[in-house]
This record gives C-alpha cells, sequence and structure tokens, in this order.
C-alpha cells in the first residue's frame, strides 16, 4: 500500500535566473531613475522585474538629459547618472528608419518616439514611457498586432 504524499515541494533557482518579461522603455522613463526625478519611485515600480529594452538611440538621448544637467549646475548629478546607466541591465536594438518613419507619421510622433513604439512592436511587449501622446500612440498600435 503507497502512503499519501505529505505535501507538494517546489524548489526555485534565486530570482535573477528566472524568466523575466520584456519591457521597452523610454528615455523619460530612464531619466526619472538615473537622473533622480520626481517620478523616480513610479519609474522603479513600473519596471521592476522586467527585462529592460530600448532603441540604441536611448544611449543620446540620455547623454542630452545629462548634458542638461550639467548645464543647469547638477554635473555630479549628471555624471552619477552616466556611470549608473552604464551599469545598467539593458538590451539595444538597432531600428529600422523607414519602419520608423511610418509610424512617426501615422501616429504624428517624433522619430526618436516612434523608434520606442517600433521596437515595442518588434517584440511584441510593452511600452513604458511618462510621455502621454506616445503612450495614446502605443495602446492604439500594440493593440492592433495580431
Amino acid at each position: 500500500m503507497s502512503r499519501p504524499p505529505r505535501g507538494l515541494y517546489l524548489a526555485e533557482p534565486p530570482q535573477h535566473y528566472l524568466v523575466r518579461p520584456s519591457l521597452v522603455v523610454d528615455c523619460s522613463v530612464l531619466a526619472g531613475l538615473l537622473f533622480q526625478e520626481h517620478w523616480l519611485v513610479e519609474a522603479q515600480a513600473r519596471i521592476a522585474g522586467h527585462s529592460l529594452k530600448a532603441p540604441w538611440l536611448l544611449d543620446h538621448e540620455l547623454a542630452n538629459v545629462a548634458v542638461k544637467k550639467h548645464r543647469a549646475g547638477f554635473t555630479e548629478l549628471a555624471n552619477d547618472g552616466l556611470v549608473a546607466y552604464a551599469d545598467m541591465d539593458l538590451e539595444r536594438f538597432e531600428t529600422s528608419p523607414s519602419d520608423v518613419y511610418a509610424l512617426a507619421t501615422r501616429y504624428q510622433l517624433s522619430a526618436y518616439d516612434a523608434a520606442y513604439l517600433w521596437l515595442a512592436a518588434e517584440l511584441t511587449c510593452p511600452l513604458a514611457t511618462f510621455d502621454e501622446k506616445l503612450a495614446t500612440a502605443a495602446k492604439a498600435h500594440l493593440s492592433s498586432l495580431p
């Protein structure tokens, strides 16, 4: 006669080994984290537990934010933000200029914003932004994907 099981045991690897869902993040989200903006806590909460993705242009956008911080007298904050960015676990992607152009004209976005939207569509994953116009376009576009 077999003994009934005492219960289910579950052994899991450390959290960092588990698959994290992808999330495309734009400059507004990471600027909040890296340069101590007032939306820092909300940005942290929104991206926690995700595998972050962005187009390569993010490097230049964040460098531009750092330049503005420096010019405003916040040189240490600018430098610290860029150091933290260099250490971030973030995967960057090339974009398709013609597809970005098509999205920019379709949704009346800048090419920069359209690059984030294109990447989210390409990866079929959510897009995190504090930009209302980009968020509206993302909701419309991403919900129409097959």
